[in-house]
């Protein structure tokens, strides 16, 4: 049985958050790479230190909420959302027996936990009483619907090769031969799936960053962060420990 202490949750929230903050930090890198440009490079040493002025200047921001708005959801929604991209690291191991909690339905459970950030996009955007806010919540949802829809078949391709639900004991199947070696389609169609419900590049559109106005995080100042940047990159780490987890063996050596 495993006890949830503070160490232990510390333990997973801590490495998220700085993984956060420098994957933006690599985005960029990557990005500047592919369009011929320096990218950041002026705070710090190589622009390490770029994260830290990032959150600095965003936490000075004004908080400001649209009086049209209901406050409690307006709120509530940014949050809600970070905090299912957190409870979804729980049940996935980083060693045999290192992990939060380890159910014999993980796997459902991350697929429903997944589920539920649909749910924080729409409030989000529903809660300004903008139409323009409201349509860009629409947009990203009937993105990420239907390729959870994919997702979930996918997933279930595994669990009919492997048998397990328990996140450890399908690592520990796979001992012999990673499941993406024979599955190969089904982890670049999971890989492409992933990509689409975590709004990265090239599937983008809902964060709606080279329009004037935005999407469903319109009217979203200092919280912005934590509703478009910060909730994309949260998911971002478990999308990729999911990946190791059900298709490249874990933690098993490689």
């Amino acid at each position: 049985m495993y006890i949830a202490v503070p160490a232990e949750i510390l333990g997973i929230i801590l490495p998220l958050l700085l993984g956060v903050a420098f994957l933006v930090l690599a985005e960029r890198k990557v990005m500047a790479f592919v369009q011929r440009r320096k990218g950041p490079d002026v705070v710090g040493s190589f622009g390490l230190l770029q994260p830290l002025a990032d959150g600095l200047k965003l936490i000075l921001k004004e908080p400001i909420s649209p009086s049209s708005a209901n406050f409690s959801l307006f709120r509530m929604a940014p949050v809600a959302t970070f905090m299912l991209s957190l409870v979804a690291r729980a049940v996935v191991p980083f060693d045999y027996g290192m992990v939060l909690s380890d159910p014999n339905i993980g796997l459902l459970y991350l697929f429903a936990i997944s589920s539920l950030g649909v749910y924080g996009i729409i409030i989000a955007g529903r809660s300004i009483y903008s139409k323009y806010a409201f349509l860009g919540a629409l947009r990203s949802a009937a993105q990420m619907v239907p390729y959870e829809v994919s997702i979930g078949l996918i997933l279930i391709t595994v669990l009919i090769c492997v048998g397990p639900r328990n996140s450890s004991e399908i690592v520990m199947a796979q001992k012999q031969i990673w499941s993406g070696i024979p599955l190969f389609p089904v982890l670049v169609m999971f890989f492409i799936s992933r990509l689409a419900e975590t709004n990265r590049a090239p599937f983008d559109l809902p964060e709606a960053e080279a329009e004037s106005v935005a999407g469903y995080n319109v009217e979203y100042a200092r919280d912005a962060i934590l509703n478009s940047s910060l909730l994309a990159e949260a998911n971002v780490p478990g999308f990729r420990r999911l990946i190791l987890t059900k298709t490249r063996g874990g933690s098993l050596p490689t």
